[in-house]
C-alpha cells in the first residue's frame, strides 16, 4: 500500500488537498452557528476524501462531548492528530488513522499533516466565532430585558400611584359603614370581606412600588449575617411542613453592608420562600454568603424542579408565575429584583447540579 508516490502522484495528492481546504472553508462561510454537528460531518467526510488512501482511512472529529468518525476506525490504528483550540483552550481534535496492518508512520504526507492542523484551525477559529455569536445574543437578550423590567417599572409606578386612592376611600368609607351595620351581622360580615379585599390589594400595591422602587429606604450599615438568620430563623415552621435542611454558611463572623434592612430581609424571606415551595420533602436548601473585594454575594440554592429556559426571561416580570393560580400572585421575584436593583446589586439564576436552581444576589460594598 506504500509504493514510492511518483511527481503525478504529488499533483493529484495537491488538488486533492487544496480541494478539501476550499470546500471546508466554503461549508464553515455558509453554515449556521446552530448545525455545528452537521458542519462537522461533512468535514470528516471532505478530509476523508483529501488524504492519500481515502478507501483505507477514517478521520475522527471530537469537539466537547461530540465525537464524529467518518470511515472504519480501528483500535490498533497508525494515525496523525491535530487539537482544535478556541480561545487558546483546546475544545477536541481531529484524527487520521489507518490500520496498522497495512500502513505505517510513513503513509502519511506532510502536506497532509499541514492540512490537518489547517482544518483544525479553521474548527478552532469558527468555535470562537460561535462562541463571541452566543455571548453577544446573550448580551442582547439581557439589554432588551432591562429594557421591558425598566418600561414595567415606570408603568407599574403609575398604576400604583393611580390605586392608592381610591383603595384608601374604599377602606375608610368601609369602617364608617361598620357603625351603621352594628346590628345587621350579615352587612357586617360583607363589609369585612371589601376591607379584608382592599387591605389585600393595598398589599399588592405596595409590592409594586417595592418593583418600580418607589418605597422610601432607610440605608445603614448592618451585619447582613444577623438580618439572614433572623429571617431564616422565622421561616422554620415552613422548613419543617416538609422537613427540609437548611445550611447557611457565612464567608466572615461579621460581614457588614449599607442596605435598608427590612427591605433585604424581603429579599431572603421571597427567595427562600419560593426554594421553599418548590423543594421536594426532606430536601435541601443551601445559603451561602460570600464577602468579596467588592462585593457580597447571597446564594441561595434548592433542589426543586428548575427553571425551564422558556421561563428563564420572564421569572422576574411582575405576575408572571409558574404556581397553581391562588399559589402566588407573581410579584415575589419582581419585588426582589426591584429592591436589589435599588440597593445597585444584581440578581441572576443557574442550574443547579444534579436538579434545581440556584438564585445568586450581589450587592455592592460601596
Amino acid at each position: 500500500m506504500e509504493n514510492q508516490i511518483t511527481l503525478e502522484d504529488k499533483l493529484k495528492e495537491r488538488i486533492k488537498e487544496l480541494t478539501c481546504l476550499y470546500r471546508v472553508s466554503s461549508l464553515i462561510k455558509d453554515s449556521g452557528f446552530n448545525d455545528l454537528k452537521e458542519l462537522l460531518k461533512e468535514i470528516a467526510l471532505s478530509l476523508k476524501e483529501a488524504v492519500r488512501f481515502p478507501e483505507e482511512a477514517f478521520v475522527e472529529i471530537k469537539v466537547d462531548n461530540f465525537v464524529f468518525v467518518e470511515g472504519q476506525k480501528r483500535e490498533d490504528a497508525i494515525f496523525i492528530i491535530s487539537a482544535i483550540k478556541s480561545f487558546g483552550k483546546i475544545k477536541g481534535s481531529v484524527t487520521i488513522g489507518y490500520s496498522k496492518q497495512k500502513f505505517s508512520e510513513n503513509s502519511f504526507l506532510e502536506e497532509e499533516k499541514l492540512l490537518l492542523h489547517q482544518i483544525a484551525s479553521e474548527i478552532g477559529d469558527f468555535l470562537e466565532r460561535k462562541e463571541i455569536n452566543e455571548k453577544e445574543e446573550i448580551a442582547k437578550r439581557q439589554i432588551e430585558r432591562v429594557g421591558r423590567l425598566t418600561i414595567l417599572g415606570e408603568i407599574t409606578a403609575g398604576i400604583a400611584h393611580e390605586l392608592n386612592t381610591p383603595l384608601a376611600n374604599i377602606l375608610g368609607f368601609s369602617e364608617l359603614l361598620k357603625e351603621q351595620y352594628k346590628g345587621d351581622k350579615v352587612g357586617r360580615e360583607d363589609l369585612k370581606k371589601i376591607i379584608n379585599s382592599a387591605i389585600y390589594s393595598r398589599e399588592v400595591v405596595k409590592k409594586l412600588m417595592f418593583f418600580s422602587c418607589e418605597m422610601p429606604q432607610q440605608m445603614v450599615s448592618v451585619d447582613i449575617n444577623i438580618i439572614i438568620n433572623e429571617a431564616i430563623s422565622l421561616l422554620k415552621p415552613s422548613f419543617n411542613k416538609k422537613h427540609i435542611r437548611c445550611n447557611i454558611t457565612f464567608s466572615s463572623d461579621e460581614i457588614y453592608l449599607k442596605v435598608d434592612k427590612i427591605q433585604l430581609t424581603q429579599v431572603i424571606f421571597n427567595l427562600v420562600i419560593n426554594a421553599i415551595y418548590f423543594s421536594p420533602e426532606r430536601g435541601k436548601i443551601d445559603i451561602n454568603v460570600i464577602e468579596k473585594t467588592k462585593n457580597v454575594q447571597i446564594r441561595i440554592s434548592d433542589e426543586g424542579t428548575g427553571i425551564e429556559p422558556a421561563n428563564s426571561e420572564n421569572i422576574f416580570n411582575p405576575f408572571f408565575t409558574t404556581k397553581p393560580t391562588g399559589d402566588g400572585s407573581g410579584l415575589g421575584l419582581s419585588v426582589v429584583h426591584g429592591i436589589i436593583k435599588s440597593h445597585k446589586g444584581t440578581i441572576i439564576h443557574q442550574p443547579n447540579s444534579p436538579k434545581g436552581a440556584i438564585f445568586v444576589v450581589s450587592f455592592p460594598k460601596s
